[in-house]
């Protein structure tokens, strides 16, 4: 920032086994926004290393970490990012077609996704005429279509009312139980409370680790 240099994470030191559910937690600035953007192979840091799946990634092209994402990173986000012309099962398909599944396979292994939600009976449906819970179980299924090793959620129920949350929340408990690796980004206590392990993060640094291994 001009001629200052702000270190958003520092001094680093984390490992995070396979389906582990782990909740980054910390104020505005912490650093939890860096700290998705790098294990989300959105970022690359400045100095270190950091190994997905045990490859580094870091002095990857930019085409190779767009396929690390596709294939290794299932993304959740709070404002859900559907295409809004497109049918729930369009848009957990559509991370497939850039993987050069067949039309059919896609279909198919999308209908499973939304089945494993709960959703299968609004597979058809826009995102304008499902409920916000509804349009975020089709991001989790459209985050799970490719059995990714990670499932990376940032701010999953930030615009959810507290119901809806619980059930959010129940259904990504459902899913690190089945196998999936799960790391979430959250400012709530009590949503990284859901989560076996909690990692606080403040200044850039780790302050705490509570529930590793």
């Amino acid at each position: 920032m001009g001629d200052q240099t702000v270190h958003a994470l520092r001094d680093i030191d984390l490992v995070i086994e396979r389906n582990e559910l782990v909740a980054f937690i910390g104020a505005s600035g912490s650093g939890k926004s860096t700290m998705m953007g790098i294990i989300g192979c959105l970022d690359r840091p400045s100095s270190g290393t950091f190994l997905l799946n045990g490859s580094a990634v870091a002095h990857m092209s930019d085409d190779e970490l767009a396929r690390v994402r596709n294939r290794e990173i299932g993304f959740v986000f709070q404002s859900f990012h559907l295409l809004p012309r497109m049918s729930a099962l369009d848009n957990v398909a559509q991370p497939l077609v850039y993987r050069g599944i067949a039309p059919v396979e896609r279909r198919d292994m999308a209908m499973q996704a939304l089945q494993r939600v709960g959703l299968e009976a609004r597979m058809h449906h826009r995102p304008n005429e499902l409920s916000g819970g509804q349009r975020q179980r089709v991001a989790i299924a459209r985050a799970l279509v490719g059995a990714p090793a990670l499932l990376l959620a940032d701010e999953p129920t930030g615009n959810l009312d507290s119901a809806t949350t619980r059930d959010i929340l129940a259904l990504i408990r459902d899913v690190h139980a089945a196998g999936q690796t799960v790391v979430m980004v959250t400012h709530e206590p009590d949503i990284a409370a859901q989560c076996s392990r909690v990692v606080r993060l403040q200044d850039g640094r780790i302050v705490s680790d509570t529930g590793a291994a």
